[in-house]
């Protein structure tokens, strides 16, 4: 029986450690539906914030840049079921964020301002970078939320609730410091300055989306959004400005 009992310890971690490994290969593969599996697996924070992450990357995937409502509110749930379980969370702070941030997509301004969504996402990502000053995805989510609130709110918006497209510019700045080759910084960073004035800010924009083209891409996500970024490249240089505008707005 000692024995018997020294093979579990011995084996679990390993068990356990291929399980993990294997719900992160599906992730970086495109096979979102079986990484947000991780949760069944073990209801840990860390597993229910990976879910979460996962049912997100799937919903930003679609072709048709409008993320299933119901993948939203299932990662709405995990990250909160995390930050029950674990209040300090990280990554379950930084994915409910995004999940509140796309919740407030088809919103009008002022129903995203009664929602209270994008302030909470705002201070949930803040928080994250309180205690994670080098977290690259914080910097990159306030990057575009200090655009979008500028595009959406106005200059008036945008100085009620604390938003500038130079704050958006700094944490873009703070994200690729950190992570020079990440499409997806890249990608989100042009796509909302390209959505607020693609005249204005065209030879920013033009430098942005290059460096996503530049990627080394390893994942299924980065390659679809380095995709959209040669996409939008084309469209700003063949375009009107109001359909370049239009199409970035609508895209993920």
């Amino acid at each position: 029986m000692r024995w018997f009992v020294i093979l579990i310890v011995l084996i679990w971690p390993t068990a356990a450690q291929a399980e993990e490994q294997a719900h992160r290969i599906a992730f970086s593969e495109g096979r979102y539906s079986d990484a947000a599996r991780a949760a069944d697996v073990m209801h840990t924070p860390d597993n229910l914030a990976f879910a979460a992450r996962s049912l997100l990357a799937k919903a930003m995937s679609v072709e048709d840049f409008t993320p299933p409502p119901d993948l939203i509110d299932q990662a709405e749930q995990l990250s909160r079921e995390a930050l029950i379980e674990a209040p300090e969370h990280i990554e379950a702070r930084l994915q409910l964020a995004i999940a509140l941030s796309l919740k407030t997509r088809p919103m009008t301004t002022r129903q995203t301002l009664r929602s209270g969504y994008g302030d909470e996402a705002k201070r949930l990502v803040e928080s994250v970078l309180e205690d994670d000053p080098a977290n690259v995805y914080a910097h990159g989510f306030l990057s575009v939320w200090h655009i979008e609130v500028r595009r959406r709110g106005g200059a008036i918006g945008a100085s009620m609730l604390g938003a500038s497209v130079k704050q958006g510019r700094k944490h873009y700045q703070d994200a690729v410091a950190l992570s020079p080759d990440d499409a997806s910084v890249h990608w989100q960073y042009a796509r909302a300055l390209t959505a607020l004035n693609a005249r204005k800010y065209r030879s920013e924009i033009t430098q942005v989306l290059t460096a996503a083209d530049a990627c080394a891409t390893d994942s299924k996500l980065e390659r679809v959004m380095q995709a959209r970024a040669r996409s939008l490249q084309s469209v700003l240089q063949s375009e009107k400005r109001s359909v370049t505008e239009r199409l970035a707005a609508e895209m993920l």
